[in-house]
């Protein structure tokens, strides 16, 4: 039985879902934030903002980008039709159940919200032990760790209050899995695209040194997640931030300054290296540099501005179109990236702090938003016969 054209593929449904998630994670938090909007949800404001952020927003970009890359990566046809249907009827219903989780109660809305990153992690690990193709493991590993984050969010929250620890293990387990993804698919478009131009250098292929990065990283996480005030984790961030940065050098970035759309990539890694040092400085010299603004570079900045680098890219080369950037890319991206600046610089305004958060919010919430207006009909309508 044929099915609609937004159900052919993964990206489909979830990148549009997802970019009107991450626009609400914002959109609904600044009036809660200023104290002109009461939550329906059993989560504390800060908690909801980062779990619809997260697991709504994010999850759902993870989602679109995991079903797509799958049949990329195994040659078996893309997950689509009704299991697809499925998946999304699941996430939609995890998002009501915890915006009206003070209604339900909040074991009632956990269950429901957890089927999603659950169902997603079976069906890839399905996909890539079906295809033996092992060693993209790791990365349904990761998927499935978010799942088990996203019940330690709800458990504590549900028993403390708010979820502390919950809240950084999810957040740390997105930046690995950008770690990861990010190191494979950045450097090997970069190749591609230097190959063709026949621009050397290119970048080298992953090695000993990535893999050291990636546990350095790794380690300094797992440090923050446990012991978040502590010097020693301080060190290993701010040693983990140089390393990635190291990383990043080696991926010949200036080199694609005449490609936005691939360009934009490279500026989100260094965003997410950059975090590390700020998270790492914060800890050290809490009076210079702020907490909140800190984690805000890995929040707005690197997951901010690596899935929307990531969207615009999968959802021309899925639909035929050129990969290279057109008007709409470039404001996503400005809107993206001046959002993200001002919200890290914003503790730092004194009294046009709320302004400069104001600000913040509408550029990064508005970079969403023109993603889903101007790829709406690329994704979810099929194009006109020839």
């Amino acid at each position: 039985m044929a099915h609609p054209h937004w159900l052919s593929g993964g990206f489909r449904p979830f990148f549009f879902l997802g970019s009107l998630a991450m626009a609400a994670s914002v959109l609904v938090w600044l009036p809660i934030y200023f104290g002109a909007l009461d939550l329906t949800s059993s989560f504390v404001p800060r908690d909801w903002h980062v779990h619809t952020l997260l697991f709504g927003g994010v999850s759902a970009i993870i989602a679109g980008f995991a079903l797509t890359a799958v049949a990329n990566w195994t040659g078996r046809p893309p997950v689509s039709g009704q299991e697809l249907l499925a998946l999304v009827l699941i996430w939609l219903a995890g998002r009501v159940a915890v915006s009206v989780s003070a209604l339900i109660g909040a074991p009632l809305a956990a269950a429901i919200d957890l089927l999603f990153l659950v169902a997603l992690s079976s069906v890839f690990a399905r996909e890539v032990i079906l295809a033996g193709n092992h060693r993209n493991l790791k990365v349904v590993a990761v998927v499935g760790l978010l799942a088990l984050a996203n019940l330690g969010f709800h458990t504590e929250a549900h028993l403390t209050g708010s979820a502390d620890y919950a809240l950084r293990a999810s957040l740390s387990l997105v930046l690995f899995l950008i770690l990861l993804i990010g190191g494979r698919i950045l450097p090997a478009f970069t190749r591609n695209w230097l190959k063709a131009r026949k621009i050397s250098p290119l970048p080298p292929e992953f090695g000993r040194g990535d893999a050291a990065v990636l546990a350095a990283s790794g380690l300094s996480l797992v440090c923050w997640i446990a012991l978040p005030d502590h010097k020693a984790t301080a060190a290993v961030l701010v040693l983990a931030g140089l390393a990635n940065m190291w990383r990043l050098s080696r991926w010949c970035g200036l080199a694609t300054r005449s490609e936005p759309l691939l360009l934009i990539l490279h500026a989100g890694y260094m965003v997410l290296a950059l975090g590390f040092a700020a998270v790492g400085g914060a800890i050290l010299r809490p009076e210079l540099i702020d907490p909140l603004g800190a984690v805000h570079m890995w929040t707005a900045g690197a997951i901010g501005v690596m899935t929307l680098a990531v969207m615009t890219r999968a959802s021309r080369g899925h639909s035929g179109n050129p990969l290279t950037a057109d008007r709409l890319d470039l404001l996503v991206f400005a809107l993206v990236l001046i959002g993200t600046l001002a919200r890290v610089l914003s503790p730092y305004a004194a009294e046009l702090d709320a302004h400069l958060l104001d600000a913040a919010g509408l550029a990064w919430a508005g970079a969403y938003i023109a993603f889903a207006a101007g790829y709406a009909r690329r994704l979810l309508v099929a194009p006109a016969a020839k």
